[in-house]
């Protein structure tokens, strides 16, 4: 999920895609409603490389939270300690608009080399089609790789887009996981059924590296959608209890460095 707090934190550059009511206060009622104890803070695509709002957000959610950060090449050593300490697990790459982005393909190969040494990962957000140009660039990369929001998958290709096959190659090989989150960006509500398919193909390929996530507060939506269905989904995708409590609880523990409960 995101935080935004536009009064704190105002945005890095003009006219960006800042959210209402997307503070921790606000957050804090989503998790009352989903039933979630557990947090994961990415810094939005509105605060470009200014990682200041998810520190603040992870020191106010205290233990229960871990944070994926946005950096560049010109990062110090001594910055990436301070945020590793602060709660910070991960790299997040958004690049699927290109005009918007944060971040270069050519960044993400020597910022994973120096974020492996903390255990950290790699977090990629690219277009199915942008996934298929960089895939020896993506299929070396060191350390643990997190693709977002199913891949963003074309349709209605789905699993018969050419990079789902490089996602299944890259998840056969260990290292690569999954975050079923963003099912709107593929299908259009309440079923969602094309990203269904794609949902549960992945969990059945690699059900112990499949994580699950909100997306709150939905930025790239205008019209928000209801994020009890959205959670309602895993159900449909992972039937069997033992999945899902994989998914929810044990999996996090290992990507995300939570005590294991």
């Amino acid at each position: 999920m995101h935080i935004y707090d536009g009064v704190r934190f105002p945005p890095s550059r003009p006219g960006s895609r800042m959210q209402p009511d997307a503070r921790v206060a606000d957050y804090r009622l989503f998790q009352q409603r989903i039933g979630t104890s557990r947090t994961i803070v990415v810094t939005p695509a509105a605060y470009f490389t200014d990682n200041e709002v998810t520190l603040d957000a992870l020191a106010q959610l205290g233990p229960q939270a871990r944070g994926v950060a946005v950096v560049r090449p010109t990062v110090t050593d001594a910055e990436l300690k301070r945020m590793a300490d602060g709660g910070i697990r991960g790299i997040r790459f958004t690049q699927y608009d290109p005009s918007t982005a944060a971040t270069t393909l050519d960044m993400i190969e020597p910022l994973a080399r120096r974020v492996e040494p903390l255990g950290w990962h790699v977090q990629i957000h690219l277009r199915a089609d942008q996934i298929v140009a960089a895939a020896g660039l993506l299929q070396r990369l060191p350390g643990t790789i997190v693709f977002d929001h199913l891949g963003r998958l074309s349709q209605p290709s789905g699993i018969d887009d050419p990079a789902f096959a490089i996602i299944r190659r890259m998840l056969d090989r260990g290292n690569t996981w999954m975050k079923l989150s963003g099912a709107y960006m593929m299908a259009k509500p309440p079923a969602y059924a094309q990203a269904s398919a794609v949902a549960r193909a992945y969990i059945e390929a690699a059900p112990e590296r499949m994580v699950w996530g909100s997306d709150w507060p939905h930025p790239t939506e205008a019209d928000k959608p209801d994020d009890a269905v959205l959670f309602d989904l895993l159900a449909d995708w992972a039937p069997d209890r033992a999945t899902r409590q994989r998914i929810l609880v044990e999996n996090p523990n290992e990507l995300y460095g939570f005590p294991h409960e």
